[in-house]
């Protein structure tokens, strides 16, 4: 007797169904003139996978299924729809290279079902870790104010799943993001281990967490950095991006022996904090317009000085956007590109034999018209930095000096001829960073007594009296409150001295001077000191004297 097996009929049935859409959508290949994809048989990666959201995927039935450097392979079930349109525009404009596939809906769910093995972290490859799922953003948006950043991570700490290290790393990347932190610092103590932000350029606690996840996290982002994990004596030094949003940051690593173990640094290059408009700097107006009118020249050298930290990078990157237009060909030698400006050729100096001694003699055979290199190290980049600002180059470069005068002494150690120098060199700058007092909670103080004869002290100094504004009856002081994580301040405004180069300060240059000397020949051009200007803040209730004080010595 013959029984009839109905589970098996099923089969056959849904096996033919799905042979004759696999027919059809390789005939549509044809008609759409797209390639044609069985992913029931194709290795789905998950790199590839993450670039779409899960819930977008399903919805507008499309997936990316592969990613190799920047290319990348999509398939979906109706290619010419708005939406898959949408999407792939979406990604070319984060810099992929897409090829477009046609599929049927049981390969679409093969990819679906493995977005299951995803977490929201992930690597695979040194330098890939992505945070782009809707929960870590959310993440950033209630890591606003530091007792919430700390209530989070309390929390992350004390979860026992097998992703805890993954959700730590990005919970705490994800708490410095949201605060605004430039750096990240994991430091290991006897008994336990501290984690600290820096914030508005000061170090914070934010709280302490127990060793044995350090050592996992230190794992972690070792092979984030592409560092070796059994080297433990030596320093190393590695990077890697995170992408929230649309937006890509990347953060440099740093680890360190130290005592009790390896001290972790993570530097946040928020492409975001970098791009600040010239005019919002802080600059005062005198300077301000000195430099604009220097930026407009077709050649000489724009020199920003300053020690690390203090916002060189970014008053370049504001030079740069000043200078660019249709008319000219800009190239930058950086270390690395913190921010990618559109229409600038910009290069980046690596730890394999390409300096910005090899960047700077490149772009030159480039046919430049503004040349920006990111920091002059050696006599070989300082000589061809200035040798092109004398050939027909505008060059933006900065130097690590503690004042403007001090760069003539530096670059004459670094073997310039004094004597062609002040020809090349348009305008030198110093700079700092003092923080801003919050708005909502800043101090009024009394403006008397011992604060009233230091500030008056630095005020008498000032060559233009017009840029004095009407004393006020009070200053302010830092007080704290939730907006400002209790510190105080909000935020950073920077302090600026500059020297333009004028017959007086050409002929002591080329006597091979000493700082004070510089500084007594240039003094006449009225341009602010450091102190001056900071003073001026201070007056005018920006920042308080106190924080002027951390940053630089204001008496003599």
């Amino acid at each position: 007797m013959i029984q009839f097996d109905e589970d098996k009929q099923k089969r056959k049935m849904s096996d033919l169904l799905k042979h004759e859409e696999e027919e059809l959508v390789q005939l549509l290949s044809g008609k759409y003139s797209v390639g044609y994809i069985d992913l029931t048989v194709t290795l789905i990666n998950t790199d590839g996978l993450r670039l779409i959201e899960e819930k977008t995927s399903r919805e507008n039935k499309v997936v990316c299924f592969s990613l190799i450097d920047k290319k990348i392979k999509i398939a979906a079930r109706n290619p010419q729809t708005e939406e898959v349109t949408k999407i792939i525009e979406d990604l070319k404009t984060k810099g992929y290279i897409p090829t477009l596939f046609i599929c049927s809906m049981q390969s679409l769910e093969k990819a679906w079902n493995s977005y299951k093995d995803l977490s929201f972290a992930y690597e695979s490859k040194a330098g890939a870790l992505e945070i782009a799922s809707d929960e870590i953003s959310e993440l950033i948006e209630k890591a606003n104010s530091m007792p919430s950043v700390i209530s989070i991570l309390e929390n992350t700490l004390a979860m026992k799943k097998s992703y805890r290290v993954s959700r730590i790393l990005e919970t705490i990347l994800a708490g410095a993001i949201g605060l605004g932190a430039s750096d990240v610092h994991i430091e290991p103590e006897e008994e336990y281990i501290t984690l600290r932000y820096r914030l508005d350029g000061v170090l914070v606690k934010v709280l302490n967490f127990d060793k044995d996840t350090f050592n996992l996290l230190l794992s972690r982002i070792k092979l984030l950095s592409g560092l070796k994990l059994n080297i433990k004596k030596d320093s190393q030094d590695g990077r890697f991006s995170v992408g929230v949003k649309d937006t890509e940051m990347e953060i440099r690593t740093s680890i360190l022996p130290g005592a009790y173990n390896e001290s972790i640094v993570m530097r946040i290059l928020n492409p975001k904090s970098i791009g600040v408009p010239l005019e919002e700097l802080g600059i005062p107006p005198k300077l301000l317009a000195l430099i604009l009118k220097e930026i407009d020249k077709p050649n000489g050298m724009l020199l920003t000085t300053g020690p690390t930290g203090s916002g060189k990078t970014t008053t370049l990157y504001a030079f740069l956007k000043k200078s660019h237009n249709q008319t000219v060909k800009i190239i930058t030698i950086e270390d690395p590109i913190e921010y990618h400006l559109p229409g600038i050729v910009q290069t980046q100096t690596n730890n394999k034999g390409y300096t910005f001694l090899d960047g700077l003699r490149a772009a030159l055979r480039q046919d430049p018209d503004i040349i920006m290199v990111g920091e002059i190290r050696d006599s070989e980049t300082a000589a061809i930095a200035v040798n092109s600002a004398l050939t027909g180059h505008l060059v933006f470069s900065t130097l690590h000096t503690n004042s403007a005068a001090g760069s003539f002494p530096r670059l004459i150690d670094l073997g310039i001829n004094s004597k062609i120098m002040s020809s090349a060199i348009n305008i030198v700058l110093a700079q700092r960073l003092v923080r801003k007092l919050c708005e909502h909670c800043k101090k009024p103080v009394p403006f008397e007594g011992a604060l009233k004869v230091e500030i008056d002290k630095v005020l008498e100094t000032i060559f233009d009296k017009s840029e004095i504004p009407p004393l006020p009856g009070q200053v302010f002081t830092a007080a704290g409150c939730e907006k400002c994580s209790q510190t105080g301040y909000k935020g950073r405004i920077g302090i600026y001295e500059g020297i333009k180069i004028t017959p007086e300060v050409n002929s002591v240059v080329e006597m091979n001077p000493s700082e004070s000397e510089v500084e007594k020949a240039a003094a006449p051009q009225g341009i602010l000191t450091l102190r001056q200007d900071g003073i001026l803040k201070v007056v005018k209730g920006i920042t308080s004297i106190e924080e002027l004080e951390r940053v630089i010595t204001i008496a003599d």
